[in-house]
């Protein structure tokens, strides 16, 4: 099975991240989409994270009626901050009849030498990257066999980033989130 792996802080999940992901489910040639929540990425800071479950629990709230879209809490189990090729690794020996393949944005294309053993990733992985305003596709001279390939998805101007900044300075983000998702940011008092 051909399965997506969009990794994130999901800091809070957005519209902006489920719009990707359920492009790259529906209008591309993967089968299904893990949204994989990540406790740490090494290249941002850690204090402005939610608790994981929390977070976890906002993206199965979020994706609960999309059977192509799954969470996937699958780095929590793994030693932190989290490796893209740790990860993968250890779902290749855990899930050998999947075909893993990487979703990005050209933003982190673009940053993606600076990843543990990015090497490894062109080698093995089929990357594929959506569109991102500013950044251009990059090729990879020295890995002409990379699989790396475009897509032109739909896209919105919003952050994780600004969605907290609206929660703490006391601004609706209804319409930014799903609505389950915002009830229980309301409920819950998290980002304030």
């Amino acid at each position: 099975m051909k399965t997506g792996l969009f990794f994130g802080s999901y800091n809070p999940i957005h519209i902006g991240h489920l719009i990707i992901a359920n492009f790259m489910a529906t209008q591309s040639d993967l089968e299904e989409v893990w949204l994989v929540v990540s406790p740490h990425n090494p290249l941002k800071a850690k204090k402005s994270l939610a608790n994981d479950y929390d977070r976890l629990h906002l993206v199965n709230l979020a994706i609960e009626d999309n059977d192509k879209l799954k969470a996937s809490n699958i780095e929590f189990q793994l030693p932190q901050p989290s490796y893209t090729v740790n990860t993968l690794a250890y779902l290749r020996e855990k899930y050998p009849n999947r075909d893993f393949v990487l979703i990005m944005g050209a933003d982190n294309l673009a940053t993606l030498h600076k990843w543990k053993n990015y090497e490894l990733l062109l080698r093995h992985y089929a990357i594929y990257v959506y569109n991102r305003p500013a950044f251009d596709n990059q090729v990879f001279p020295d890995f002409p066999d990379a699989d790396v390939r475009f897509f032109q998805a739909p896209m919105l101007e919003i952050s994780a980033t600004y969605i907290r900044n609206c929660v703490k300075n006391g601004f609706s983000i209804r319409y930014l989130v799903p609505e389950k998702v915002f009830q229980y940011l309301e409920e819950n008092k998290l980002y304030k």
